[in-house]
C-alpha cells in the first residue's frame, strides 16, 4: 500500500502577521472564535484520510505545542500522529530554517524513516477545503514527479502569486512569481478546456495560481532539494518545471491566503456574515480543534446581529455587530462592538482576582462597561476597561506600534495580555 506523509510548513517569523505572532507562532494564531490557524491544513490531512502529519516551525513553537498535543491524539490502531519539528542543532547543521525548502531538507531523516512513496506539502496559513487525496490520485494518474495545486485569478489576483503556464492536459511549462502589474503575461493564460465540466467559472479568472500545496514522488522529493535552494516558490518549483514532469491540479473552491493581518480581519469577520466564502457548518468535512468542554455561551438583554459567538462566554446587556467573540469572553453592560474580532481568553478570573483588580485599578478580563470598540482585533486575554472608546471617533490613526496597541492596515490591535485602562481614547 502507497504511504503518504503530509507536512505543513509553519513559517518562520510570521512578521506578515505581527503582533499576532509576537509570543506565539503563526500557526497558533487563534481564528475564527475557537480554532487555531494550523487546525485548518491538519483537518484538511484528516479528512483526505492522511494521519501522518508533520508541522515544521521554529518560533515561539510553545503555544503551538501545547494545541497540538491536547488536541490530535490517535488511537493506537490508526497509526497516526502530528507531530512538531522544530529547527534543531545537529552534527551537519546548526542554523535556523532559510526557507520553506530548507526545512524540508533539514528534516529529511526524519521523513525517511517513514518510507514514504509520496510527500504532502501545504501552507499553514490559507483558508480552504480540499479532497486532497483526490489531489494525490490526480498526481499518480498523471505520471507526474511533481504536482502543483492551482487555482484560477484574474489579472489583478496574479500580482501577487506565484503563476503557473500549462498546457490543456494540465502539465507545467513555466512558472512566473508575482509578475507585476505592467508586465505583459498573456502567454500565461491556461487553455479553458482545463476546467471542462467546472460549472459558475469567471471568465475574468484567466491565470493558474499556485495555492502553495504540492505532491512530491518521494524519489523526486530528494533529487530536488539536493542543492542550495532554500524556497519551494522561488527556486525548486521553477527549477523542477524545467527539468521534470510536473502538473496542475486545478482547484475551483474557496481559498484564500490569511498570511496578513488585513486578510485575516477580513476572513474572520466574514465568517459571521450571511453568505460566509468558507463553510465551517460542514459534518461530513469538519475542521478540528481543542476540546474545551465549556458551558454555552450567555446572552442577557443583547442586540446581536451577523455576529459569531465561541462557547464559554458571558454578554450582557450589549450590541454587537459584524463581529466574532472567542471562547471565554466576558463583555460587560453597556458595551457596543462593531466590525471586531476578540479572540477570548484562556480561563475566567475568580471573584478573589476581580476583588484584588479593584484595589489596584487593573481591569477585568474582556470589555468593560460602556466601552466602544470598532474595527480592531482584541487578543487573547486583554483586558479593556470601562468607557474605552476604540477606533470609534473620527480621528487620523497612523499605522504603527503605540504605548500598549498597534495599528495595522488602519486595524487597532490590542495585543495579548493587553491592558487598556478605563475612559482610554484610541
Amino acid at each position: 500500500m502507497e504511504k503518504t506523509l503530509a507536512i505543513v510548513l509553519g513559517g518562520g517569523k510570521g512578521t506578515r502577521l505581527f503582533p499576532l505572532t509576537k509570543e506565539r507562532a503563526k500557526p497558533a494564531v487563534p481564528f475564527g472564535g475557537k480554532y487555531r490557524l494550523v487546525d485548518i491544513p491538519i483537518s484538511n490531512c484528516i479528512n483526505s484520510d492522511l494521519k501522518q502529519i508533520y508541522i515544521l516551525t521554529q518560533f515561539n513553537t510553545a503555544s503551538l505545542h501545547n494545541h497540538i498535543s491536547n488536541t490530535y491524539i490517535f488511537d493506537v490502531f490508526t497509526q497516526g500522529f502530528v507531530e512538531i519539528l522544530a529547527a534543531e542543532q545537529t552534527f551537519e547543521t546548526t542554523s535556523w530554517y532559510e526557507g520553506t525548502a530548507d526545512a524540508v531538507r533539514k528534516n529529511m531523516n526524519h521523513f525517511r524513516g517513514q518510507h514514504p512513496d509520496y510527500y504532502v506539502i501545504l501552507s499553514g496559513d490559507q483558508l480552504y477545503r480540499m479532497d486532497i487525496q483526490d489531489m494525490i490520485d490526480n498526481h499518480i494518474k498523471s505520471g507526474a514527479e511533481v504536482t502543483i495545486a492551482s487555482t484560477p485569478v484574474t489579472r489583478r489576483d496574479a500580482e501577487g502569486l506565484g503563476i503557473v503556464q500549462c498546457d490543456k492536459s494540465g502539465k507545467a511549462l513555466s512558472f512566473l512569481e508575482k509578475p507585476a502589474a505592467d508586465m505583459d503575461i498573456s502567454n500565461l493564460k491556461f487553455d479553458q478546456s482545463l476546467l471542462e465540466g467546472v460549472h459558475n467559472i469567471n471568465p475574468k479568472e484567466e491565470f493558474m495560481a499556485s495555492m502553495g500545496i504540492y505532491v512530491f514522488n518521494a524519489k523526486a522529493m530528494e533529487e530536488l532539494l539536493n542543492n542550495d535552494f532554500v524556497d519551494f516558490g522561488k527556486e525548486i518549483i521553477p527549477d523542477a518545471i524545467t527539468e521534470r514532469h510536473v502538473n496542475v491540479y486545478p482547484f475551483t473552491g474557496f481559498w484564500e491566503d490569511i498570511g496578513t493581518i488585513k486578510s485575516f480581519f477580513e476572513s474572520n469577520l466574514d465568517m459571521a456574515s450571511l453568505t460566509p466564502k468558507f463553510n465551517f457548518y460542514d459534518e461530513h468535512s469538519p475542521i478540528y480543534t481543542h476540546r474545551r468542554h465549556l458551558p454555552a455561551t450567555k446572552m442577557n438583554f443583547c442586540t446581536i446581529s451577523q455576529s459569531l459567538a465561541a462557547e464559554g462566554s458571558i454578554i450582557t446587556n450589549a450590541s454587537i455587530v459584524n463581529s466574532v467573540i472567542g471562547i471565554r469572553t466576558i463583555i460587560e453592560s453597556g458595551a457596543n462592538l462593531d466590525s471586531v474580532y476578540c479572540m477570548g481568553a484562556t480561563f475566567y478570573e475568580t471573584e478573589s482576582e476581580k476583588f484584588k483588580n479593584i484595589k489596584t485599578k487593573l481591569p477585568n478580563l474582556g470589555i468593560g462597561r460602556g466601552s466602544m470598540i470598532k474595527k480592531s482585533i482584541i487578543d487573547v486575554n486583554a483586558r479593556i476597561g470601562d468607557g474605552c472608546r476604540i477606533g470609534v471617533d473620527h480621528r487620523e490613526r497612523k499605522d504603527g506600534e503605540y504605548d500598549n496597541y498597534w495599528i495595522v492596515d488602519g486595524i487597532i490591535i490590542i495585543p495579548k495580555n493587553g491592558i487598556i485602562p478605563a475612559g482610554t481614547n484610541i
